[in-house]
C-alpha cells in the first residue's frame, strides 16, 4: 500500500549505533513497506557500518529464517549518517571538557559524489578526528561538503544547543554558515517532537518550544524546515526493551539514576500520516522530507564479480616479462622444476599428469582475471619465507592447486592427494579465489607490515567484524538490567540448547522449564525484553585473519574504521567487500606454528644431522607417530587433542595420512553418525559397501563412506555426467537445499543417458542431498592432516624439544583458546 501522506523518515538508527538503538535495519525497512513507505534513510552515529546490510534490506526481505526474497514494494534507500562535529578543530589538543563537547549533524548523500564525501568523512573521523567518538570539524567538512545534504541534529545539535543556552542569535549565526556552506537548499533546520518537557531538557525550552524558535530562525533567513523523528526503535511498544538497551550499553540498571536514558516512548518508526498530524502547524516540514529523500536516492558504484580482478592492486612485474601472464608462468615454471623433478626422472605417467593439470590450471587463471591475485598472494607468501618466517602447509580448497604448489603458496601436492581444482577456483562460477594463509602467532604482523610498505599504507586495511547478542549472552544481559540475580540469570542461560544460531523461541519450544520461566510473573519482562534484543549488534572488532589490498586509497572508496589499538579496517564486513571492489586476503594466525617453529629451534641446536632439520622434509610413514596416534597419545597435537578424538582413534587406529584426514572430517556435528561406519568398514569389522560399483575408485579411500566434498562432486560427474564445474554448482545447492526438485530431475536425466536406471540415480541423488550439506572439504583436511602429522612427529621422535618450558606454555594457551 501507498501512504496517503507523503513523507520519508530521514533521521533513523539502527543497532549499527551500537547499544543506542534496538531496530536491525531488516526490521527498518520491513516496518517501512508496511506502512507504505517509499524511502526510508539509515544515519547511524559517526559511521557507516550497517549501510551496505541497508541497502539490500530496502530492495529484500527474509524469508523462512535466511532465505531472502524480493520486496513486493521495493523501499529507496538514503545514505546517510548522523556525525559528530566537535567546535575548533579535531586536532587541537583541549581539556578533559571541551573534549567532551560534540554536536550532532545529519549529513545524506545527494548522487556518487555525496556518497564518495560522506565516505571520506566517516573515515577520518576515525582515523584523524578518534577520541571516545568518531569526529569531524568545520574545516573537514568545508573540504567535503560537496553531494551532502545536511540536517541541522536533534537536540544534541548545535544549533538546538546554542538556543536552549540562550543564544538565538549565535543559533542563527550557525544555521547561515552550514547554508553558505552547503549551498542553498543543501541545509535544513531539523525539528522533532518526542513531547519531551522543559525539565527533562535541563529547565530550558520544552520541545515545542524549541520548534518554534527554530522555525523563528527558518522564517527569518529562509533556511528551510525538516521535520524528523529520531527512530530507534521500531514500534511504540519496543520502548521497553530500548531502555533495557542503553541500560546493557552503560553497564547499569534500570532502576540507576544517573544513567543515560530517552524520555517517554516516541522514538520509533511512526506512520506519514502519525508524523503529519505531529507537524500540523509546519507542513512544509513533512513535504520537505520527501523532496530531499528525491535527490538522496542511493547511487552507490557496485563491482560485478567478473569486474573484480581490475580493482587489485597493481603488481609490479619484474622486467624481462611483457605482462603478469608470462611473468606468472615463468614462476610457476621454475617451481615445477624443484617440486617435481624427481617425478620428471623417475615416473614419466605422473610427470605428465602434472603437465596436464599445470597447463589447465594457468589457462584457467589466466583467462578469468586472477593472474595478478596469484602473483600478489606468491610474492608475499615467498617474501616470509625468505625472512624465516613460519607457516602452515596451506589451509582451504588453495590446496587443490598445483599452480599454487608451485609457486610455494601452499606445501601440499594435489596429485598426491587427490584434490580437485574446481573446488578451489570453478570457471563455470565467477568469483575470485579464496587462499588463506596460515602464519605463526608472531610472524603474522609482520606480513601485514610488508605488504602495507609495498603497496602503501592508505591501500592496506583490516576487516571489521560485529559481535551480536548471542540468545544465552541477551538472557543474561537483561537479566542484569531488570535487577535479576547474577545466579538466577545463569541457570536460564543454561537451560538454552547449545546449538549454533539457536533463538529464544526455538530454546523455549524445545524446554519445557524454559516455557514455564516465560509465564512466571518473576521472568515476563526479562524474556519479553530477550526477544526483541536477541540477534542486534553489540559491537565492532577487526576481523581476526582478513586484509584488503586496494588499487588506490581506501578512503576513496569505502568507509575506514580504527580499533582503540590503533588498527585500521573497512567499515563494511566480509560480505560486502567484493560489491565494493575490494579483495581480501586472509592471513591467519596458529599458535600451533609456534609451537612447531620453536621445537625445530631446538632440534637444530643438537647440530650435526640435526643442524639443517626442517619439518616439511620429514618422512609420512614414520612408525612412532602412527603408534602415538593409535595409543590416543594426542595431547597437545594439533586437532587431535580432545578427549573424544582420543576413543575415536584409539578405535579407529590410523595408519596413513589419508585416516588421519577422513577422521578430523569425521569428528564433528553431522559427518560423526557416519563414523562407525567408517572404523568398522577399516578394521574389517564388516564389508566395505558402496552406493554403486561404479564408485568404488571415488569411496575406497574412505571405505564406503562419503567424507568430503570432492568426493560429491566425482560422483556426481560419474553417475550424471556433470563436469566437475558443474558439479561443484550442484553440490552447492544441494548443501543449501536450493531448487531440489529442478536438481533432481536434471540429473536423473544426465544419469540415464550414461546408463544408469531412474530409480538407481535418485536413490544416489537422495543420499548426496545429506552428505552434500555437511561434507568436508579434502584440501582442507589434507593440510591439517599434515600438520598434525607434523605436531605428532616432533612429541614422538623429539619429546624432550617439544615439552619444552617454552613449547608447553604457549601450547597450554593455545588448548585452552
Amino acid at each position: 500500500m501507498k501512504t496517503s501522506t507523503p513523507f520519508a523518515h530521514l533521521h533513523v538508527h539502527s543497532d549499527f549505533s551500537f547499544c543506542d538503538s534496538a531496530a536491525s535495519v531488516m526490521a527498518l525497512a520491513d516496518r517501512a513497506e508496511e506502512l507504505g513507505m517509499e524511502y526510508l534513510a539509515l544515519t547511524d552515529h559517526g559511521n557507516m557500518f550497517g549501510m551496505m546490510d541497508f541497502l539490500v534490506a530496502c530492495k529484500e526481505t527474509v524469508y523462512e529464517q535466511w532465505r531472502c526474497v524480493p520486496r513486493n514494494n521495493p523501499i529507496h534507500p538514503v545514505i546517510g549518517c548522523e556525525v559528530y562535529v566537535t567546535p575548533g578543530s579535531r586536532h587541537e589538543k583541549k581539556g578533559r571538557e571541551s573534549e567532551n563537547i560534540l554536536y550532532h549533524l545529519v549529513l545524506l548523500a545527494s548522487g556518487r559524489q555525496g556518497y564518495h564525501n560522506l565516505v571520506k568523512l566517516c573515515s577520518f573521523a576515525y582515523t584523524e578526528g578518534f577520541y571516545h567518538l568518531p569526529r569531524v570539524d568545520d574545516e573537514l567538512l568545508a573540504q567535503y561538503y560537496e553531494g551532502l545534504i545536511a540536517l541541522s541534529g536533534c537536540i544534541y545539535g548545535e544549533i538546538p544547543r546554542l538556543i536552549m543556552d540562550g543564544k538565538t542569535e549565535k543559533a542563527e549565526q550557525k544555521a547561515c554558515y552550514y547554508r553558505d556552506l552547503f549551498g542553498e537548499n543543501n541545509f535544513y533546520l531539523e525539528i522533532q517532537d518526542q513531547g519531551i518537557p522543559a525539565e527533562a531538557l535541563n529547565g530550558a525550552l520544552s520541545q515545542k518550544e524549541l520548534n518554534k524558535a527554530i522555525a523563528g530562525i527558518s522564517a527569518h533567513t529562509g533556511i528551510p524546515l525538516v521535520a524528523t523523528n529520531n527512530v530507534h526503535y521500531i514500534r511504540q511498544e519496543d520502548a521497553a526493551a530500548h531502555d533495557a538497551l542503553l541500560c546493557i550499553g552503560e553497564g547499569k540498571k534500570r532502576t540507576d539514576v544517573k544513567r543515560k536514558r530517552f524520555y517517554g516512548d516516541q522514538f520509533y518508526l511512526k506512520s506519514a500520516d502519525e508524523m503529519a498530524a505531529l507537524f500540523s502547524e509546519y507542513p512544509e516540514a513533512v513535504a520537505n522530507t520527501v523532496k530531499i529523500a528525491e535527490r538522496c536516492i542511493a547511487d552507490v558504484p557496485v563491482v560485478k564479480p567478473e569486474d573484480l580482478p581490475k580493482y587489485l592492486p597493481v603488481f609490479d612485474i619484474p622486467a624481462g616479462f611483457d605482462n603478469e601472464a608470462a611473468c606468472l608462468r615463468h614462476l610457476v615454471s621454475e617451481g615445477l622444476a624443484k617440486r617435481y623433478a624427481k617425478e620428471k626422472e623417475a615416473d614419466r605417467e605422473k610427470w605428465k599428469e602434472v603437465q596436464r593439470r599445470i597447463e589447465y590450471e594457468l589457462n584457467t587463471i589466466i583467462s578469468m582475471g586472477f593472474t595478478g591475485y596469484f602473483l600478489i598472494v606468491a610474492d608475499f607468501v615467498n617474501w616470509a619465507r625468505e625472512h624465516g618466517l613460519f607457516m602452515g602447509p596451506g589451509r582451504g580448497a588453495a590446496a587443490s592447486s598445483i599452480v599454487a604448489y608451485t609457486l610455494r603458496i601452499t606445501d601440499i601436492d594435489p596429485i598426491k592427494y587427490d584434490l580437485l581444482f574446481e573446488r578451489f577456483i570453478n570457471p563455470e562460477r565467477i568469483s575470485m579465489p579464496d587462499i588463506d594463509i596460515d602464519f605463526a602467532d608472531e610472524d603474522r604482523d609482520k606480513v601485514i607490515e610488508y605488504i602495507s610498505e609495498k603497496y602503501g599504507k592508505d591501500r592496506v586495511g583490516q576487516m571489521i567484524t560485529f559481535r551480536t547478542f548471542s540468545t544465552k549472552s541477551v538472557v543474561r544481559d537483561v537479566a542484569r538490567t531488570v535487577g535479576i540475580q547474577i545466579n538466577e540469570s545463569k541457570k536460564i542461560s543454561r537451560l538454552i540448547p547449545n546449538y549454533p544460531w539457536i533463538t529464544l523461541k526455538e530454546a523455549i519450544e524445545e524446554e519445557p522449564k524454559l516455557r514455564a520461566l516465560e509465564s512466571d510473573p518473576k521472568y515476563v519482562e526479562l524474556f519479553a525484553i530477550a526477544r526483541k534484543l536477541e540477534g542486534l549488534k553489540h559491537h565492532s572488532n577487526v576481523h581476526a585473519c582478513g586484509v584488503v589490498i586496494s588499487k588506490i586509497a581506501l578512503h576513496n572508496h569505502v568507509p575506514l574504521y580504527r580499533d582503540s589499538s590503533g588498527v585500521v579496517a573497512v567499515q563494511y564486513d566480509i560480505a560486502h567487500l567484493e560489491t565494493c571492489g575490494l579483495v581480501k586476503f586472509d592471513f591467519l594466525s596458529l599458535k600451533v606454528l609456534d609451537t612447531i617453529k620453536h621445537t625445530v629451534e631446538l632440534i637444530r641446536r643438537r647440530g650435526v644431522e640435526y643442524a639443517n632439520f626442517c619439518i616439511a622434509d620429514i618422512p609420512e610413514d614414520d612408525r612412532a607417530t602412527f603408534t602415538l596416534f593409535c595409543e590416543g597419545n594426542t595431547k597437545g597435537v594439533f586437532q587431535f587433542d580432545s578427549y573424544g578424538m582420543k576413543g575415536v582413534l584409539k578405535q579407529a587406529k590410523p595408519q596413513t595420512i589419508h585416516d588421519l584426514m577422513a577422521l578430523n572430517a569425521l569428528y564433528r556435528p553431522g559427518p560423526m553418525e557416519n563414523m562407525p561406519q567408517f572404523i568398522d568398514s577399516k578394521n574389517g569389522r564388516q564389508p566395505i559397501q558402496y552406493p554403486d560399483p561404479a564408485l568404488e575408485e571415488v569411496l575406497k579411500e574412505t571405505y564406503g563412506v562419503i567424507v568430503y566434498q570432492e568426493q560429491v562432486m566425482k560422483v556426481i560427474h560419474i553417475i550424471a555426467g556433470y563436469s566437475m564445474g558443474q558439479a561443484d554448482l550442484l553440490r552447492r545447492a544441494m548443501g543449501r537445499k536450493v531448487n531440489l526438485d529442478k536438481e533432481k530431475r536434471s540429473f536423473i536425466e544426465g544419469a540415464t543417458q550414461k546408463g544408469f536406471s531412474k530409480t538407481k540415480a535418485g536413490q544416489i541423488f537422495d543420499l548426496l542431498v545429506p552428505f552434500a550439506g555437511y561434507s568436508f572439504c579434502k584440501s582442507h583436511a589434507a593440510a591439517y592432516a599434515k600438520l598434525a602429522y607434523q605436531t605428532a612427529y616432533l612429541k614422538a621422535n623429539f619429546p624432550a624439544e617439544f615439552m619444552d618450558e617454552k613449547t608447553i606454555s604457549e601450547m597450554i594457551e593455545w588448548c585452552f583458546e
